[in-house]
């Protein structure tokens, strides 16, 4: 009864899909189960069973979260970039890394083919939401290199997101050299920033 009286939350699965976005950026992916989550929302082991059956159900609604604050992040970047190609492609990169650097678990997570469930349509329309910004950015430099085809541009947006994810997880793993970060930001933030394939693929 006492465990009964401390769960005051309205919506059980949202209150049990927050508490493991939080636990796996707090302690990691490894140390995450359903029954540790349910302890922190204040529910029975076998309460979640209704929601998420198993874990993979659960990180599988984790990852739909994910991919939907991933797509934002690049958006509202690009919405206070100028709106000509190569400042969009630079401003969804500064998103993609700014999501990655800031939610590495999940990250992670969210292209970690092994741990996902990717027969299901929810995860896949979310996964879409980035995907449509990486189409986005890259037509134009399809368009320019004279690839305005269905294979020209699948070949374009493998070259940009291939150097985009790449960097984004030397970032997490601390992999690249640090310069000094304005105050307010994270070093990792201000990591060597790479190649800049807007000056290159969209010059001026």
């Amino acid at each position: 009864m006492a465990r009964q009286k401390t769960y005051h939350h309205g919506d059980l699965r949202q209150a049990l899909l927050q508490a493991g976005l939080a636990m796996l950026e707090e302690v990691g992916l490894e140390a995450m189960s359903l029954r540790k989550i349910a302890a922190r929302v204040g529910v029975s082991h076998a309460a979640p069973e209704h929601h998420f059956p198993t874990l993979k159900h659960l990180l599988n609604a984790m990852a739909c979260e994910g991919f939907g604050l991933f797509a934002a992040t690049m958006r509202a970047e690009m919405a206070h970039a100028e709106p000509a190609a190569a400042p969009q492609m630079r401003a969804a990169s500064k998103g993609y890394l700014a999501f990655a650097t800031g939610h590495p678990h999940l990250f992670r997570l969210m292209f970690n083919a092994n741990l996902l469930d990717w027969s299901d349509p929810a995860l896949e329309e979310a996964g879409s939401l980035g995907l449509a910004v990486l189409r986005e950015i890259c037509w134009p430099v399809a368009i320019r290199l004279g690839l305005d085809t269905e294979e020209g541009r699948a070949s374009v947006e493998q070259l940009v997101w291939s150097q985009i994810h790449g960097h984004a997880h030397l970032a997490i793993d601390h992999k690249l050299p640090l310069i000094d970060a304005p105050a307010g930001l994270p070093p990792v933030l201000v990591s060597s920033p790479g190649l800049d394939l807007a000056a290159i693929l969209l010059p001026d």
